[in-house]
């Protein structure tokens, strides 16, 4: 009887088993375990990388004591005081900010003009601002050094180098996420404010940019960590030392003796592009809210539905 009994347990449990796994309605509990299980193998190691950087010791696998140190305490060693390291800040930051501002206003007009232009050659244009979003970066960072040592000599390889090939490279992120909510807005809001007396001009500055807000910030933000993680474009067109970025010089410094300043240096790094984003997705709640939009702006953000 008792192995009858546990014969049938072991069915019914298998028959729960099957049921649980093939009910297309149920909760879908293992994509939720798969889904944490990423989650964790993937931020843990940067959390840990971010940790030791408040490390009070010298120390990368041994906890001494939360400190500052590294950040700015440390005389000689920390990212204040260091300065190739301060100077790799400041260059991203800088790039980073450049880009952003060169790019979005790039971007924006190139989306209404794709997205307004309806004769011949629009459709190779639209496949060609593509083009950038699927090419691989070290062929980007290739051509765009071949170009400039060899055919436009006059662009000097460092700061000035760099962000023609940050903006090259961004302003199609820029042209998608605008033309995103160019499609979404429609022309009617437009049409309306021409058919009351204003001119193509005044309807795209009163009405259309407006309307546009939430993806400007989105692509400024966007824009901006992209060019501030930026590595390969940014070594390719790097001249000398006075040029380097956080990337490159985590990249350069980590094979030698590294010290937890490198750990600060990309704990800013990540701080930054967390920043930024946060900044957007604020942006984006605050617009939706005036607007009595439902829904998350973070899930929309993540869609780049704006």
């Amino acid at each position: 009887m008792s192995a009858q009994a546990n014969t049938t347990s072991g069915k019914s449990f298998l028959g729960r088993l099957q049921t649980l796994w093939s009910n297309p309605w149920g909760k879908p509990r293992f994509l939720v375990l798969f889904t944490w299980a990423y989650v964790l193998w993937s931020l843990v190691p940067v959390a840990i990388a971010v940790l030791f950087g408040f490390n009070a010791g010298r120390s990368r696998s041994t906890w001494q004591g939360f400190s500052l140190r590294w950040y700015y305490q440390d005389p000689d060693l920390s990212v204040l005081h260091d300065p190739s390291l301060r100077e790799a800040l400041i260059q991203s930051l800088k790039l980073a900010g450049l880009t952003m501002l060169i790019a979005t206003p790039l971007g924006v007009a190139l989306a209404i003009g794709l997205a307004r232009w309806s004769g011949w050659g629009a459709r190779p244009s639209n496949f060609l601002m593509l083009f950038p979003l699927v090419t691989p970066e070290i062929v980007m960072g290739v051509a765009l050094f071949l170009v400039f040592v060899y055919l436009f000599g006059f662009v000097q390889l460092g700061t000035q180098a760099q962000l023609l090939g940050h903006v090259t490279f961004t302003v199609s992120y820029v042209v998608i996420i605008v033309r995103g909510r160019l499609f979404a807005v429609g022309r009617e809001y437009e049409e309306a404010a021409m058919d009351l007396g204003a001119s193509q001009w005044q309807a795209i500055r009163m009405v259309l940019l407006p309307m546009l807000t939430p993806a400007i910030w989105a692509s400024l933000m966007i824009a901006f960590a992209i060019s501030i993680d930026d590595f390969v474009i940014t070594a390719f067109l790097m001249g000398d030392q006075s040029s380097a970025t956080i990337p490159v010089k985590l990249y350069s410094a980590a094979r030698a003796a590294p010290s937890p300043a490198l750990n600060a240096l990309a704990s800013i790094l990540l701080f930054a592009s967390m920043l930024a984003i946060t900044v957007a997705i604020l942006v984006m709640g605050r617009y939706r809210k005036k607007e009595g939009t439902q829904g998350s702006a973070v899930e929309d953000f993540a869609r780049l539905d704006l």
